[in-house]
């Protein structure tokens, strides 16, 4: 569900908490926490609109929708985990649970161990599914959460390593906030007044013809001494470019093809990850197709909600976003994106986009919509055929055997980004885009002074 809107935080980590929230936050601030300098670099600041951060987030559990805890104090009065789930959870998170068992870990493995079978199976698979679109049997810990995996490898414990985390940070605090910056009042998510795409837009506008449309990068040369040439095709037909450094972050199966013909164990290790299917729904309802149990004040609100895959359903969640974000439908109706498909579902390739709408109104219907309501208005179908990177097991050494065999080859001043390299929320690609620009600026001024 990370694909509808970017998160902004402006709190520090969380203190000390029982376990299931403490490891809830964390997952959700290492999935979708983005730095909003972006919004001012590009001169959107004043477009930028902020949800709610008090607005709930629920999961769908034996027929019903029940709300997440948003903070720690909510944690012993919801309904989502038993009392025994929570307890379960508390003592894992201080470290009273099996030790880590030397090998890999998927995120199944790790919660299950750390949290037990509760907290995986009601809150982070169908998180999982929500944000990766993946299966978490098979998803790895360390390279999909690693911020949350490194806490039990510093501090022994998921308690632990937030203490150690903490702890450090009051040694070495972090520059104060830039004040141009904006300054939500909490964890939130954001978007712009007319979405998403105005930020690549606006930052296409600013760059002005730098940008290039419609250019298709066909083949990548080493020049002798430093730097490549890049052929492009062209509206114009075939263009040369000479330049010093090349950041690829197109998805990893392109930069295999295109990377071949100067490495192939880069290009081979490149071509091992893997992008299931998912397809964007979107479609409005009157408000009053709404069930009346979901409605707070006679109103849908919330972030939205997501489905475990053993409830029954085919969508991975649902994004509220006419309640997130102003003038995103007309009075009386609500809009609704939601999201099918995943490396557990990848028959969707085969279906027509009037089927993979009935698909979620049926689902729907389950839920949150009357079962009588009148048939949605659709708004938009987008199919990726291969939509999110999987951070599977060996991910991370796969990533590195290609970085390694481009150093080895001399291939300096190439460098790998995007998606599968950084996280796949939106708010770790901008972070991301801004890690690589500075390693970029540090390899040119060498270059320039060498």
């Amino acid at each position: 569900m990370s694909a509808a809107a970017i998160s902004i935080s402006t709190k520090p980590p969380c203190p000390i908490s029982p376990g299931l929230e403490g490891f809830r936050r964390r997952l959700l601030r290492q999935l979708v926490r983005c730095s909003v300098t972006s919004e001012v670099d590009s001169g959107l600041k004043d477009d930028l609109v902020l949800g709610d951060p008090n607005a709930p987030r629920f999961v769908l559990w034996n027929g019903k929708l029940l709300p997440v805890p948003s903070k720690p104090t909510d944690i012993p009065f919801f309904e989502l985990l038993s009392f025994g789930g929570k307890l379960r959870a508390g003592f894992g998170a201080i470290g009273i649970r099996p030790p880590p068992p030397g090998h890999e870990e998927t995120v199944e493995e790790f919660v299950r161990r750390n949290l037990g079978d509760e907290v995986f199976e009601r809150l982070i698979e169908p998180f999982c599914s929500g944000v990766y679109a993946g299966d978490p049997s098979k998803l790895s810990m360390k390279a999909a959460f690693g911020r949350v995996w490194r806490l039990e490898q510093s501090g022994g414990s998921i308690i632990g390593g937030t203490l150690k985390a903490l702890q450090e940070r009051n040694k070495n605090p972090k520059p104060s906030r830039d004040p141009s910056l904006p300054k939500p009042k909490g964890q939130t998510v954001g978007s712009f007044m007319k979405g998403l795409s105005m930020l690549p837009n606006a930052i296409s506008l600013r760059l002005g013809n730098k940008v290039k449309l419609s250019w298709n990068l066909i083949s990548i040369k080493k020049r002798d001494g430093l730097g490549y040439t890049l052929m492009y095709e062209t509206q114009e037909g075939l263009v040369s470019v000479d330049t010093k450094t090349v950041v690829l972050t197109i998805p990893s199966y392109a930069a295999s093809s295109l990377l071949h013909p100067l490495s192939n164990v880069a290009a081979d290790s490149l071509s091992k990850f893997y992008y299931p299917p998912v397809a964007a729904v979107s479609i409005s309802y009157p408000q009053e197709a709404i069930r009346r149990e979901c409605l707070i004040d006679g109103e849908l609100k919330g972030f939205g909600q997501l489905h475990p895959r053993s409830q029954g359903v085919e969508t991975l969640g649902t994004i509220y976003s006419s309640s997130l974000f102003p003038n995103r439908a007309p009075p009386g109706r609500v809009l609704l994106l939601s999201y099918i498909g995943g490396s557990t579902n990848t028959v969707i390739l085969s279906k027509k986009e009037s089927d993979l709408v009935e698909d979620v109104d049926r689902d729907l219907r389950k839920m949150l919509i009357n079962p009588a309501a009148k048939e949605p208005l659709v708004l938009g179908v987008r199919v990726w055929p291969r939509a999110i990177p999987q951070f599977l097991i060996g991910h991370l050494d796969h990533l590195e055997a290609a970085r390694g065999a481009l150093r080895k080859g001399g291939f300096e001043g190439l460098f790998l980004g995007g998606n599968y390299v950084t996280g796949v929320a939106l708010g770790r690609c901008v972070e991301g885009a801004y890690e690589t620009a500075e390693v970029v600026s540090n390899f040119l001024s060498k270059y320039a002074y060498s």
